[in-house]
């Protein structure tokens, strides 16, 4: 059996479409405004500079307005506090994304928590968190939300399944776990400390891997007919690899999204997908 490739791509374009298709029908409702993407770049890192660039530009594509402020990465945290409080005032701004991570100086957690919940598109505020873990509507972390729509896009019912979850971190593993919940599966976080992983991963009907190890699941970690959703990207003397081995357990799963062109493509959809979500409940 070889697995049906997901395309993350392919989805993320149809996503793409319907927010496009949102914006206009928000526009038509509010006289002529369209939602608004504050986006907050401290320092120069090469790699956030280019997936900034591309989430104003898909911003904008979508018909969005784009609001950029670049930031010198020896800024306090007082400064970047103060700019978060005027996004949060600014009416014509519907979403805040502080791009991660932030210079030693910065205390992120302050700075997340200064975020006004209603523009956390993100979805990293408590309060966000909060209102997921009690299975309650709010704004979800953007790679964990584009995995559920990679799930469906590909037939594949979290109800009555078991998932497995290899990754505890606040953007994707914790979240995903409240998201398969709240979906009716059975689920499992996996982490460094758990014994005997293999076996865990191999009793997955679901099996997300999100830790940022190249290859670490094999194709024996695979239950046969699984869904295997690959969240891990890692720079390799072979370029860019996921946490799963590819090419052994496609071999075994039922479904498998690819590194790149699986999760990755999802996370900036579902981005503009929260932004136009924020607007709609701000407009409310």
């Amino acid at each position: 059996m070889t697995a049906t490739v997901i395309d993350g791509k392919a989805v993320a374009a149809e996503v793409r479409a319907r927010v496009a298709a949102s914006v206009k029908q928000f526009a038509a409702a509010s006289g002529g405004r369209v939602p608004g993407l504050a986006t907050v770049l401290v320092g120069d890192d090469s790699a956030s500079h280019v997936y900034v660039a591309s989430k104003r530009k898909q911003t904008e594509e979508v018909g969005m307005r784009s609001v950029h402020h670049g930031l010198e990465a020896s800024i306090s945290q007082d400064e970047l506090l103060a700019l978060i409080d005027e996004l949060n005032a600014d009416h014509d701004v519907d979403g805040i994304l502080v791009q991660l991570p932030l210079p030693g100086q910065i205390d992120q957690d302050a700075v997340i928590a200064a975020i006004d919940p209603a523009k956390d598109v993100d979805g990293l505020t408590a309060a966000s968190a909060g209102l997921l873990a009690q299975g309650r509507p709010g704004l979800v972390p953007c790679t964990a939300q584009g995995v559920m729509e990679l799930l469906r896009h590909a037939g594949v019912e979290p109800e009555g399944a078991e998932a497995v979850v290899v990754g505890r971190s606040i953007l994707v593993g914790r979240p995903l776990a409240s998201l398969l919940l709240n979906a009716n599966a059975t689920v499992t976080v996996c982490h460094s400390r758990t014994l005997d992983l293999a076996g865990v991963c191999r009793r997955a009907d679901i099996l997300v891997a999100a830790v940022g190890s190249p290859r670490l699941v094999t194709g024996d970690w695979v239950k046969p007919g699984a869904a295997v959703i690959d969240v891990g990207v890692n720079r390799t003397e072979d370029g860019l690899v996921g946490d799963v081995d590819f090419e052994a357990a496609r071999e075994v799963a039922g479904a498998i999204t690819p590194v790149p062109g699986g999760v990755g493509p999802m996370t900036i959809a579902m981005l503009l997908q929260n932004t136009v979500l924020a607007a709609q409940a701000r407009s409310a």
